[in-house]
């Protein structure tokens, strides 16, 4: 599996040559960005310089956040795949393959109508994606808090996220496994053994303190500092043959007040420390 570090953990992360020099030097091997981002990298050290600097570092861009919003409006979902279109040629131009993004575990609209619009946009963007050779995660959300916010229950588990992706049926559209989505929907060892690599589309991997059902999002907790089994679940990976990245996605109440360098060091023994506990290197 792979390293990666995400601004999700850190605090005001100037620009995409900073996170490469951080994970880097934290020993890291991939970061999360976004299209907007990596056109500015370019603007600044041209495709070519921006590209040797990443072999030079030893780093790959794992993952960009899918820049269309999917979740409400036909509108606002027309509107972003101008954007969509220019994201997918950078991520090409990085070989990128995976974008991400999530959905609520509940909504105010009618649950049906909600699902119907949601696939039919997933279905509408997944072929571009895909003449990039790009796969999208959809991250499904588990804490109690967002699954009571809106009226109606959504998605909020891996099983009926799967039942979704089926009937989605694009075969580069997969699930973004979250440990703390996992571990709030109540997730087992045995429900991320049931999958196929294949089928895991990215991962996030963070922590959180000892209340499940009252679990925030934003109150996350460095991995091995909070109660999820994380050997469990990094083993569970390791079982099913996971060789993709394993990106660290740390939000916060606050934004935190220490270095980069110390937070990215702390991020490095967090990983060390779950990741040795698993028996992986």
């Amino acid at each position: 599996m792979i390293k990666g570090l995400s601004e999700a953990g850190l605090s005001k992360v100037k620009n995409v040559e900073e996170l490469i020099h951080l994970a880097s030097e934290y020993g890291f091997n991939s970061i999360d960005t976004n299209g907007t981002e990596l056109r500015k990298f370019i603007a600044d050290r041209g495709l070519k310089g921006a590209k040797a600097l990443l072999v030079e570092k030893g780093i790959q861009i794992g993952s960009m956040a899918f820049p269309v919003e999917w979740r409400q409006s036909d509108a606002e979902f027309k509107d972003g795949l101008e954007l969509l279109l220019a994201d997918a040629q950078t991520a090409a131009q990085f070989d990128c393959h995976t974008f991400f993004t999530y959905f609520m575990p509940s909504t105010d609209r009618n649950t049906i109508e909600h699902l119907m619009a949601l696939t039919k946009r997933i279905r509408t963007c997944a072929p571009l994606l895909k003449s990039y050779d790009i796969n999208l995660a959809l991250e499904f959300v588990g804490p109690h808090h967002l699954r009571e916010k809106w009226a109606n229950p959504f998605i909020w588990n891996i099983g009926a996220t799967m039942d979704w992706l089926e009937i989605i049926g694009e075969d580069n559209v997969g699930i973004l496994l979250d440990s703390l989505h996992w571990y709030t929907s109540g997730g087992t060892i045995e429900d991320i053994t049931s999958l196929k690599a294949h089928q895991i589309a990215y991962v996030h991997i963070n922590d959180t303190k000892d209340v499940p059902e009252k679990a925030l999002d934003n109150d996350r907790v460095y991995p091995g500092e909070g109660v999820i089994d994380l050997s469990g679940f990094l083993r569970a990976l390791k079982e099913i043959n996971y060789t993709g990245v394993v990106s660290q996605e740390i939000l916060t109440l606050e934004e935190p007040n220490e270095t980069n360098e110390y937070l990215a060091e702390r991020s490095r023994m967090a990983f060390e420390k779950v990741f040795n506990k698993a028996g992986i290197e």
